[in-house]
């Protein structure tokens, strides 16, 4: 009998145990997904006082991480040895394109591509463009794309490349959208009456429109097996965030995810995401991080409050995560793999 109340005893101090290593902020609703995901890893902070951090991607030639300041027109860089620095400054508005001279006009959507160049989507320039992977004060952008039949975008915001190198990327209008008014700039500058989904490619020189039917695309990310592509649709102008995708094979657009039910009671956009190995889109979202699996199932929540974007090292052994408004601050979280 003795021996039977000391294994129960013993059960339920490891129970309580494990339940006081859950970490609340992680909500699992698909068991499977703890293969990537561990419920009892913590939130690190590693970046403060920033103003609208954004563009997370990682650099496997230093091991370290290059994002954003939207706002401050600056590109840095974070590493486990040296912490933040400033990177490349200025990021986004150089003067290259006219613009509203004020708002948000920095770099945005970034990437690495496969001779370790950084791509930047630029609000400010209104362009997509290359930079050598490198500090500097005074830095050389050389475009790669600005136009879309003979049209300068608006303010290209993300994009993924694939693997030939052909980028797809976002072109929403955030270079003319006003701070103080939270709305939507009309202005003669603005050459285009849409904003659209591009594929352009490097080869052809050429830009394909892949729809025009978001009303306010964000983030994207391709499938692992590259046939799809998955866009984030924020609701500031509808109220009505959801995800979508395009199947490439004929540019046919359907909602792929939506919960009104989490839009109510979290906080946060429809913004960045990123496809993990597994083929589950780790997405922002109401309440942090969504992560869903390729047939559209919330698999889990992370809840980092209001965010921008995230990013995976190069063996996804951390998610990154930026903050939005009023949650300024770069993150990370370990993760199972």
């Amino acid at each position: 009998m003795r021996n039977i109340l000391n294994l129960m005893i013993i059960s339920l101090l490891l129970s309580c145990s494990n339940n006081e290593k859950q970490n609340p902020s992680i909500t699992i609703f698909d068991e499977s997904i703890e293969n990537i995901i561990n419920s009892t890893a913590e939130i690190e902070e590693l970046v403060d006082s920033l103003f609208i951090p954004e563009g997370p991607v990682w650099d496997e030639s230093s091991n370290s991480l290059l994002f954003v300041d939207v706002l401050s027109n600056k590109l840095y860089k974070w590493n486990e040895e040296n912490g933040a620095s400033e990177y490349i400054s200025p990021s986004g508005n150089t003067g290259y394109a006219p613009n509203l001279g004020q708002g948000i006009l920095g770099a945005n959507g970034l990437a690495i591509d496969s001779e370790g160049n950084i791509l930047a989507c630029q609000h400010g320039d209104r362009r997509i463009a290359r930079i050598a992977n490198k500090s500097s004060n005074d830095p050389m952008f050389e475009t790669i794309v600005d136009n879309f039949e003979g049209q300068t975008f608006n303010s290209p915001n993300d994009l993924t490349i694939s693997k030939d190198g052909s980028i797809y990327f976002s072109d929403p209008a955030f270079g003319f959208f006003d701070l103080d008014s939270f709305q939507f700039v009309d202005s003669e500058l603005r050459q285009l009456d849409f904003n659209g989904i591009y594929k352009y490619n490097p080869k052809t020189k050429i830009t394909e429109l892949i729809t025009k039917d978001i009303d306010l695309p964000n983030g994207l990310a391709l499938s692992p097996d590259e046939k799809t592509l998955y866009i984030n649709k924020m609701g500031m102008l509808d109220s009505n965030q959801r995800m979508m995708k395009v199947n490439l094979e004929n540019n046919e657009l359907e909602t792929f995810f939506e919960d009104k039910e989490l839009s109510e009671k979290y906080e946060g956009n429809f913004d960045g995401m990123k496809v993990h190995s597994s083929g589950n889109i780790f997405t922002t979202g109401p309440g942090g991080i969504l992560v869903i699996s390729p047939e559209g199932k919330l698999k889990a929540q992370l809840d980092f409050g209001p965010i921008t974007n995230c990013a995976f090292d190069t063996n996804e052994e951390y998610l990154y995560v930026t903050g939005f408004i009023g949650n300024e601050k770069v993150y990370r979280i370990k993760l199972n793999n």
